[in-house]
């Protein structure tokens, strides 16, 4: 059995890991805060020079929950979203549409062990809290998920509704 990734699959990787990204600025459990230059792309947009107008807490679990599941925002609202792990287990909040999640999912199964760091993903340690910022710019709906393998299998996934 050939242990090497196939071609198409590092091409698969390659193209996720560069996507236009869903820039946002988030911190980790140190509190630091990392800014991302201004990006849009089909779920909303960033820039530095953001102010949220409202802060949404987000709580993970390790019955493979978010609450809230659903989200509901108004066109143009900038969200500050607190991310809250209250399990014993790392959680993720990812957002995105439903295909790229979908998607990304599969290819975190075939390469658990990939760590990065994009911009519109939220690592959480366990007990610990982690903020972004995006601005929801475009009607619609669209998701968010844990991606870290069987989570989002497990139904750790939700939705921003934007209207």
């Amino acid at each position: 059995m050939n242990s090497k990734p196939s071609l198409s699959s590092i091409l698969m990787l390659w193209g996720l890991l560069t996507l236009p990204g869903a820039s946002l600025a988030h911190s980790g459990d140190d509190g630091h805060v990392t800014e991302y230059d201004p990006v849009e792309n089909e779920f909303g947009s960033y820039g530095p020079d953001m102010k949220s107008s409202r802060v949404i807490s987000v709580d993970m679990n390790d019955d493979m929950r978010f609450k809230p599941a659903r989200i509901k925002v108004r066109v143009g609202e900038v969200i500050r979203f607190e991310h809250n792990n209250s399990g014993k287990l790392m959680h993720e909040f990812v957002l995105g549409t439903d295909e790229y999640l979908t998607e990304h999912a599969e290819m975190m199964k075939k390469f658990p062990n990939m760590e990065h760091d994009e911009p519109y993903m939220a690592h959480v340690a366990p007990g610990k809290t982690a903020s972004m910022l995006w601005k929801f710019d475009k009607p619609g709906v669209y998701s968010f998920g844990c991606l870290i393998p069987g989570h989002f299998d497990a139904g750790m996934k939700g939705e921003v509704v934007v209207e």
